[in-house]
């Protein structure tokens, strides 16, 4: 309900703003390099889902350096490695949403979805209910992750 309440009232980017941060667990960051951050998302579509972004702040892929695209999808390969082992899903959906009409929640600032998928893991109640159940709170899958984010790597 909060992310229906707050649809089209953002003005900051989201993700520029957890990069400022010195405390990275007011906003669930769990790795940040050089060029890239790892934070989990606040309206997942399961337990574990992370958006992996450059700290440039660009709209596409096309517009990073090959050694941001390098590390970009090096922590992308490393939060598969963390999830795995917090997890042990079953597969993963990994994308990118470029612009509206794409389904990009967040234009302005490119990032990748990752997402642990299990077998069974739809049920009836996003169809019935308009809902999602998540097994785990936000605070629980991040301390569950943190363990892990010494593996993390750009």
């Amino acid at each position: 309900m909060k992310y229906v309440k707050e649809a089209g009232k953002r003005r900051n980017c989201f993700i520029c703003e957890a990069a400022k941060l010195e405390n990275y667990e007011e906003k669930y960051v769990l790795f940040k390099g050089k060029k890239t951050i790892l934070l989990m998302n606040l309206y997942p579509y399961n337990t574990g889902h992370l958006l992996a972004a450059p700290l440039k702040h660009v709209p596409s892929i096309e517009d990073l350096s090959d050694d941001e695209l390098a590390a970009l999808f090096k922590l992308v390969s490393s939060a598969i490695k963390i999830l795995r082992k917090a997890f042990n899903p079953d597969g993963f959906n990994v994308g990118v949403n470029l612009g509206r009409a794409a389904g990009a929640g967040l234009e302005e600032h490119v990032h990748v979805h990752i997402v642990p998928r299990w077998v069974g893991d739809t049920n009836f109640m996003p169809v019935v209910a308009e809902t999602k159940v998540l097994p785990e709170a936000l605070p629980d899958t991040y301390r569950r992750l943190r363990r892990y984010s010494n593996l993390l790597r750009e």
